[in-house]
């Protein structure tokens, strides 16, 4: 394969617009924009001080209507919003503020709020860190048989923040909340050990935030495994940074690396995450896409449904027609996890499942490859299938795409309906004392 197609001019690329990024220290002169009031901004700056605020110039000036703010589904993707934490704690840490009270004391109330927000979902610290050699292989999660998930070090900040990221607590700078590794020899032996594991997924944080030289030295040691199928990386780029693959300085030495995985032999899963479908319209992110595409590699999509940003079937429609159109793979609609503002953002599951449907029925059969609603939940990924009435009971019905106990994958099971149940832990077990799940031996690695 080669980069012939969508080549891009040296000229433009040495005049494109370099990457700029705006942290809670610009927070202030953002919001000034905006037309906020003071004391908004200050209880925006509070909630900043716990949960991580990150964006950057392409998405301040080519995603956001700043006429539409603060209700621009785009700007609530990335800007803190005053009520996504509880009043109380808002006020005590404007005030610190406010008085400019010692960084040590704002950063102690900060964390102690962190804290409350489950910091960690579905036991990553503890359930999932595989044993190899000496101890815990530093920067891995194993949850299931076949695959690995990798954070490298280098990897663990992102080209923007989304509010509701499920890894925040990677972003807040606590070194105790942070999974990191950058032993690539220890990678590639682990998977060696283990040949069950046919794929691996680099996340983080965002393993596009890397360079290519970076990227290619965790990936290269990996392209001669017999055992692995295929590689994934997970990314927010091309929604917050199409640079990265068109106009930044190593965008075709990125492309060559794709190629060479998949001239190893390997898929290429290149893991996008939409969110909102304007995120889809730029031309540079059409252009990111063709060149991705051209070399082999396989795009999917996944996005969470969010509340107050895209919880309505015509957004996801209109989502998965667009990917489906230019050539990506509609994967996974999820649950928002049970974590951080998960108050602010949730979304029913019985209103999940609605706008899934609504959404589904209305997309040719290219874009129904796409799952959900789907929880990331402790003992796997459980997808709602529905709502029915069984024995004059109404139930939800679900089953597991992803399990810890792979006995139980694709085996349904059944869940007394609550209307206002957001997460698997909110649910009660219909025609039965225990869900099958509850009686699990979690393996060890």
């Amino acid at each position: 394969m080669t980069l012939v197609n969508d080549a891009v001019p040296s000229t433009e690329r040495s005049t494109g617009r370099k990457f700029r990024a705006f942290t809670a220290k610009h927070l202030d002169e953002l919001t000034v924009r905006a037309g906020l009031p003071p004391e908004q901004r200050l209880a925006i700056r509070a909630v900043a001080t716990v949960l991580p605020f990150r964006t950057n110039s392409y998405v301040v000036e080519e995603l956001i209507d700043w006429s539409a703010v603060p209700d621009d589904p785009i700007y609530r993707l990335v800007f803190p919003q005053e009520d996504m934490l509880p009043a109380d704690d808002v006020a005590h840490i404007g005030d610190l503020l406010r008085r400019q009270a010692p960084r040590q004391e704002i950063e102690a109330a900060a964390n102690r709020v962190r804290m409350r927000l489950n910091p960690h979902p579905a036991g990553q610290l503890e359930l999932n860190v595989p044993s190899f050699g000496d101890g815990a292989v530093p920067g891995m999660q194993h949850k299931y048989d076949e695959t690995v998930l990798y954070f490298p070090k280098q990897g663990q900040t992102c080209h923007a923040y989304c509010t509701y990221c499920f890894r925040w607590a990677q972003f807040v700078g606590d070194p105790d909340l942070k999974l990191a590794g950058d032993d690539t020899t220890q990678l590639r032996d682990y998977l060696i050990a283990h040949p069950k594991v046919t794929s691996v997924l680099f996340t983080g944080g965002d393993a596009m935030i890397m360079g290519e030289p970076v990227l290619r030295r965790y990936v290269e040691p990996l392209l001669d495994l017999e055992q692995l199928e295929s590689i994934r990386i997970g990314t927010k780029s091309l929604a917050y940074w199409p640079q990265k693959f068109v106009t930044d300085p190593d965008a075709d030495a990125m492309l060559r690396l794709f190629e060479q995985v998949v001239a190893a032999g390997k898929n290429l899963a290149f893991m996008a995450h939409f969110t909102h479908p304007r995120e889809l319209e730029p031309e540079m992110v059409h252009r990111a896409v063709r060149r991705i595409r051209d070399t082999g590699a396989v795009i999917r999509t996944q996005a969470p449904l969010i509340r107050s940003i895209n919880d309505d079937p015509a957004v996801w429609e209109s989502m998965w027609r667009t990917q489906t159109r230019m050539g990506m793979v509609p994967y996974y609609m999820f649950v928002e996890r049970d974590t951080g503002p998960q108050d602010y953002f949730a979304v029913p599951l019985a209103q999940a499942h609605e706008i899934f449907s609504d959404a589904y029925r209305n997309v040719s059969g290219l874009a129904r490859t796409v799952r959900g609603p789907s929880m990331s939940a402790t003992p796997g990924k459980v997808c709602v299938d529905g709502v029915v009435e069984l024995g004059g009971e109404k139930v939800f019905v679900l089953h597991f795409i992803q399990c810890r106990d792979d006995a139980l994958v694709n085996k349904p099971f059944f869940a007394k309906y609550d209307p206002a149940a957001v997460w698997l832990d909110d649910l009660k077990p219909a025609f039965a004392d225990r869900f099958p799940f509850e009686d699990m031996v979690l393996p060890s690695r």
